[in-house]
């Protein structure tokens, strides 16, 4: 292990060399603009895996964006690992909140990064952290220490959904078939506190209409008489959730998992800095569910959010009228044993249940996803445990994040195999916000802690 371990420093400067390029590529899968762009970097994923030295690398078509499939059988024998990453990234609006083009990546040292940090779009998610796979598998590869066999799936329409991924997968089961799935698209704790992700939370999203009159109305002539769908809707959603932070729809809990107490404590090991918290977000207070901790709320406790809300005219000057219609986005988060049909179903029952008579609701579900779990006893957690703890050098622990990654879900459904969700970057990342980064001690301790998990994984 030491001599690929030794290739990995000495060519540290080459691996940063070959991201930059690959960041400079405006994968945007969301923008049908950047179509040519997104395709053009599907082939760059492919000739990196060629030259790392992978086997039957294809770009293979799908119903949207292609998936680039590599992989490299070293023993019949062997476990496999499936590596999965997405070479797409989020629009990088609004530009002029960059400090320099989002596509033009360059290196800056900042206060959590005294090493430096890559400045670009899809930094951290995800070419970054794909990347690390790629020369962690060239490293083996090149010193000859490739332990089992590994395959590697990276699609390109992960910031829309994986529209394709699902019929990629049942389609090819046969093909991807592995022992474990490796995914690097979370974040440690904190560089001090490294932790490997067990859970995440699923999600439920929905877009909401109320519609008033039947028409926009003059608001001196109509003001006063007539219900303004504006009002009605923020008086219902704020009804979604009570002054302990509980949400209010009929039967939102009944499934939820309760987390052991000996799990919550394990949790709370992690230094939870409130004041540093609440001043990287620039708030004097937080707030949620009463009972819980900051950890805990973010991530073993469901939630309720509205993402936008609009209505009327929202043009330069005034306009004085009351709009026939107002919407808002809302989305929740979902916690073991909640699935998205449920919730949907539940939250679109109650949201009829409490508008008021003089106005039409419509709830208009979006996508969902289930929330995921790898438990902390398991043969895939504890080899990246010890990994990033020879890496690191401190103690690892189990952390649960609050986003979610549907896909790990539906791999398991599909090809029977848990997903270790090993992931190199922080919270403070400011990935799908201006100024994305991702730090250069994350991303070498990424491509060091990889052939680590490999090694501890084909042990057994």
């Amino acid at each position: 292990m030491q001599e690929t371990l030794n290739y990995i420093s000495e060519n540290k400067k080459r691996y940063l060399d070959e991201l930059f390029e690959l960041l400079k590529i405006a994968s945007i899968s969301a923008d049908p603009a950047y179509k040519d762009e997104v395709l053009k970097c599907a082939e760059v994923c492919a000739d990196h895996l060629r030259n790392a030295g992978a086997d039957e690398v294809e770009v293979c078509k799908t119903k949207g964006y292609p998936v680039v499939y590599g992989e490299k059988m070293v023993g019949k024998d062997l476990p496999t690992v499936l590596v999965y990453g997405h070479y797409d990234v989020q629009p990088p609006d609004p530009l002029e909140l960059w400090t320099k083009p989002p596509f033009e990546p360059y290196v800056e040292k900042t206060d959590l990064h005294p090493d430096g940090a890559i400045f670009a779009r899809g930094a951290a998610d995800d070419k970054g952290q794909f990347f690390m796979h790629i020369k962690a598998f060239e490293a083996m590869m090149k010193t000859n220490t490739l332990p089992c066999n590994v395959k590697f799936i990276i699609e390109g329409e992960e910031e829309v959904g994986s529209k394709s991924l699902s019929d990629f997968v049942n389609e090819y089961k046969e093909k991807l078939s592995c022992d474990c799935i490796l995914i690097s698209d979370t974040s440690l704790y904190s560089t001090e506190q490294p932790t490997v992700t067990t859970g995440l939370r699923g999600l439920s999203y929905v877009e909401v209409e109320v519609e008033g009159p039947n028409r926009d109305l003059h608001s001196g002539l109509y003001g006063g008489a007539v219900p303004n769908p504006i009002h009605v809707l923020s008086r219902m959603i704020a009804g979604l959730i009570d002054e302990n932070g509980h949400i209010t729809i009929d039967g939102f809990y009944d499934n939820v998992e309760e987390v052991s107490a000996e799990e919550r404590a394990l949790m709370n090991k992690l230094k939870d800095d409130q004041e540093a918290f609440k001043s990287s977000i620039g708030l004097s207070g937080v707030e949620g569910e009463k009972g819980f901790t900051t950890l805990e709320r973010t991530s073993i406790r469901p939630t309720l959010d509205c993402n936008g809300i609009w209505g009327g005219y929202t043009g330069e000057g005034a306009k004085t009228v009351i709009p026939s219609k107002a919407f808002a986005k809302i989305s929740m988060r979902l916690v073991p044993y909640q699935t998205p049909e449920e919730i949907t179903e539940k939250f679109t029952k109650y949201f009829e249940k409490i508008a008021p008579a003089n106005v039409k609701v419509k709830v208009n579900p979006h996508h969902g996803g289930m929330p995921y779990v790898l438990p902390s006893d398991t043969k895939e957690f504890n080899a990246a445990k010890k990994a990033m703890e020879t890496a690191f050098g401190t103690e690892v622990l189990p952390f649960r994040s609050g986003g979610s990654i549907p896909i790990t879900a539906m791999f398991e459904e599909v090809l029977g195999a848990k997903s270790v969700l090993m992931g190199f970057g922080l919270a403070s990342d400011a990935i799908h916000s201006p100024n994305e980064h991702y730090g250069l001690y994350n991303f070498y301790k990424g491509i060091e802690s990889i052939p680590l998990f490999f090694q501890n994984y084909a042990k057994g």
